[in-house]
């Protein structure tokens, strides 16, 4: 049986990424392929006259918030509840995270 273009690039796909596909898989996925494919070229041809190209699908600006100053923890209080914390030094101690 002669292999069609989409199970060629079914197979060299899964080549690249070495994956073992059975028959069933490499016919699954090049009709997966095919429908895909089929789809794109069917947005292709869409009149997208007058519309202007973005490069982001929300037009709008990023809302920001206004910075607010807050009072932050006080140091000795948290090194004092922390375990293993070192208060001369200021440092917490946490686990080794290889």
């Amino acid at each position: 049986m002669a292999q069609t273009r989409g199970e060629a690039d079914v197979q060299r796909i899964a080549a690249l990424a070495r994956l073992a596909l059975t028959p069933d898989e490499v016919d699954l996925f090049s009709r997966q392929l095919g429908d895909i494919l089929a789809y794109a070229n069917e947005v292709q041809s869409l009149d997208t006259t007058g519309v202007e190209p973005t490069s982001h699908p929300l037009a709008a600006a990023p809302i920001w918030r206004e910075d607010t100053l807050v009072p932050s923890l006080d140091r000795d209080t948290v090194l004092t509840e922390a375990p293993g914390a070192s208060r001369p030094a200021g440092l917490f101690r946490v686990p080794k995270v290889l």
